[in-house]
């Protein structure tokens, strides 16, 4: 079962400020990688701390994909993309 990914508006604008390596890997991976899968789960990692339930993370490098994996739409939506040093802090 193919999974829609879908960006939040701060998500594409953080993916403009990358290098177009680095959006590129990042956007063929949740494509090709996360999409696919019959349960996008099984690749990532809860979040824990204060941003734990729904929100799950994928490692591309050193970067992070933090996301909202919505079931019963079968949507994957991207909150957020950084650098495993930033991706973590609070706004």
């Amino acid at each position: 079962m193919p999974w829609i990914i879908k960006y939040t508006e701060s998500a594409q604008r953080q993916l403009k400020k990358l290098d177009k390596a680095a959006a590129l890997r990042v956007l063929d991976y949740m494509d090709e990688r996360i999409g696919i899968l019959a349960d996008p789960r099984s690749a990532g990692k809860n979040l824990v701390g204060p941003r734990m339930g729904s929100y799950w993370r994928y490692r591309v490098g050193d970067l992070r994909v933090i996301c909202d994996i919505q079931d019963q739409t079968v949507v994957i939506l991207v909150i957020e993309i950084g650098h495993r040093r930033e991706v973590y802090r609070g706004r």
